[in-house]
């Protein structure tokens, strides 16, 4: 027993170290603290990012077949001058880094803690001039006028009350209680993936906090016809109609055919 119990402590001294170890590929500089936050963002940077986007940030095109950190492929987009905006709907957002250039950027865990990801922001900010985060105010924005931008500009892949959907080449993320207000904003003007990008004069800051006004209403969508049928649209309303007129006309068959017996 004695032996058993000495085993089993050793095993978990040594397994302690080896959870505490970061995944494949993501390094996380250590003495963070004592760090400014860009001089931070810039150790990040050449830990994380520069394997697909250089060592500058102007990005790499042509790989050709070099590998990287964590056996990742090196091939990625320039990153200067996307500003603070797309780093931070990325990194907070859990799309990056990816495991894989061709992998499509689904949301996840995110990989760096809340420091990690503003020093990461604020160096990919500093390569050159670039749209800032949005400040948002859906509390000033229309319900109704959100759905009306939401139905013209969005629907057609997010569905109207935003459960997702699929598209040629992609699958469409749900917009629920996960996606906060501002990284709706951001995915608005960054177009993340398959997904246009809204400059100002498209949709309009005031227009943006309508269409998140909307979209934070439809987190608990009403029905008034009172079975949501999970929100997806017709496909299942239609599906319930048509097995309540089977049912209906099979049972108006039956009563038709006993009277006639009658």
């Amino acid at each position: 027993m004695i032996a058993v119990a000495l085993l089993l402590l050793v095993f978990a001294v040594l397994a302690g170290p080896a959870h505490a170890q970061p995944r494949v590929g993501i390094v996380h500089p250590p003495d963070q603290a004592h760090k400014a936050l860009r001089a931070l963002g810039a150790e990040l940077f050449a830990g994380n990012c520069a394997t697909c986007h250089g060592s500058d940030g102007r990005g790499i095109t042509s790989a050709r077949g070099a590998v990287g950190a964590g056996a990742i492929k090196a091939l990625g987009p320039s990153l200067r001058g996307v500003g603070a905006v797309a780093a931070d709907f990325y990194l907070r957002t859990g799309r990056m880094p990816l495991g894989a250039p061709d992998d499509q950027p689904d949301r996840e865990r995110p990989l760096f803690s809340d420091r990690e990801i503003r020093a990461l922001t604020a160096y990919v900010a500093s390569l050159r001039a670039g749209p800032a985060i949005p400040q948002v105010h859906p509390e000033q924005g229309s319900t109704a006028e959100g759905f009306q931008l939401f139905t013209d500009h969005c629907a057609g892949c997010h569905q109207v009350v935003a459960e997702g959907g699929i598209v040629t080449g992609a699958h469409v993320p749900l917009i629920k209680e996960q996606v906060t207000p501002v990284q709706i904003a951001e995915a608005v003007r960054v177009g993340p993936y398959l997904m246009p990008r809204f400059s100002a004069k498209q949709i309009s800051d005031r227009e943006l906090d309508s269409i998140i006004a909307y979209l934070r209403a439809m987190n608990d969508p009403p029905d008034p016809g009172g079975w949501g049928i999970g929100h997806v649209g017709p496909v299942p309303e239609g599906v319930v109609t048509w097995l309540i007129a089977a049912v209906a006309l099979a049972a108006t068959c039956a009563l038709i055919g006993e009277r006639r017996r009658r």
